[in-house]
């Protein structure tokens, strides 16, 4: 079997875990869905019409078959189209009463495991229009950190905009101190870090609240900026020069979920980012430039974007239509800090 394809110009790649949540439902039953942190980004960019390439193999089993038939579904293409023999990773998703999930992680010889920092380069250096690399979540585990941290350098020296979205895992890993030393050492390549409030408690930032615990991690690294989600309080665009803008939705909702909420965020906050063309040059050149109108278009996609996934079950990322239509009908309140 040969995993489908789809030939075109590649403006992002994205690398990372793709897995089967095995969602724990009312009645104790657990339900399999396609997931993963980078594997629901890289189907919302997909499906928001963003030419994107996930560079992890996939496995031949049966939940790898699924994993392939979503990123087919999105319009993704494949960087490797042979599937491989080891099995999909999985993880075992309790929801609580409001929702939120948690997570325990079964990840040991899987296949989107199975990639080398000399296959992650080789790779995006066969995309000529390539203007945005992404990781983060599983991909920071310490183990891993000899795959991605020399593709992460690499793609910051090609001039290529860097974004890592921390998005830390706690249950994945037996050391956590040596975890906060990678996902750090991940944080230095980066020009954007996606973060919420939960991980910077995890990273152990330190701070009286988010803002200040957002802004003292990003003074830790070289970024320009960070995109800070704090759950139903919105979320935060902060710039290396103290600049600071906060969007929330306007309108009620019902969450059924938060599965998937901040992949759906961050896929928002780039596709928006690709849709302002005096950005496109900035991101061509490894650089971001923001004003205050530049920071809302972004976060008001953002915001929608992950809201649109809340009110679904598991992660179900919104079309480009769809996320049109709520900022349309319900703009998020927008303010400058």
């Amino acid at each position: 079997m040969v995993f489908p394809s789809t030939p075109t110009v590649v403006q992002v790649a994205t690398a990372g875990e793709a897995l089967i949540d095995l969602i724990e439902d009312t009645d104790g039953r657990l339900r399999p869905c396609a997931g993963g942190a980078v594997y629901n980004l890289t189907r919302a960019l997909g499906l928001q019409g963003v030419p994107t390439l996930y560079l992890n193999p996939l496995a031949g089993d049966r939940f790898g078959r699924l994993l392939a038939e979503g990123i087919a579904q999105a319009g993704v293409a494949l960087a490797q189209q042979q599937p491989v023999h080891e099995p999909t990773s999985l993880a075992v998703v309790g929801l609580d009463e409001q929702g939120k999930a948690s997570y325990s992680f079964y990840r040991e010889g899987v296949a989107d495991r199975q990639v080398t920092a000399q296959g992650l380069v080789a790779a995006c250096e066969n995309q000529p229009g390539l203007r945005i690399t992404v990781t983060g979540c599983l991909a920071l585990a310490a183990e891993d950190s000899t795959k991605y941290l020399p593709w992460l350098r690499a793609q910051r020296a090609a001039g290529r905009l860097v974004v890592v979205d921390a998005n830390l895992r706690p249950a994945v890993v037996p050391d956590m101190a040596a975890y906060r030393a990678s996902v750090m050492a991940a944080l230095q390549h980066a020009h954007l870090i996606k973060v919420s409030d939960d991980d910077l408690d995890t990273l152990g930032i330190e701070g009286a609240d988010a803002m200040i615990q957002a802004s003292a991690l990003l003074n830790q690294t070289p970024a320009q900026w960070l995109a800070l989600t704090l759950g139903a309080g919105g979320a935060v665009l902060l710039a290396r020069d103290g600049q600071a803008w906060h969007s929330a939705e306007s309108a009620p909702m019902t969450v059924v979920d938060t599965v998937g909420a901040g992949d759906c965020f961050l896929a928002g906050l780039l596709v928006a980012l690709l849709q302002r063309p005096a950005l496109q040059r900035s991101v061509h050149a490894g650089e971001l430039r923001l004003d205050a109108s530049d920071a809302q278009h972004l976060l008001a996609h953002a915001v929608a974007s992950a809201s649109l996934c809340v009110m679904q079950t598991g992660c179900t990322p919104p079309s480009l239509a769809e996320v049109v239509a709520r900022t349309t009908a319900h703009p998020p309140v927008f303010r400058v800090l």
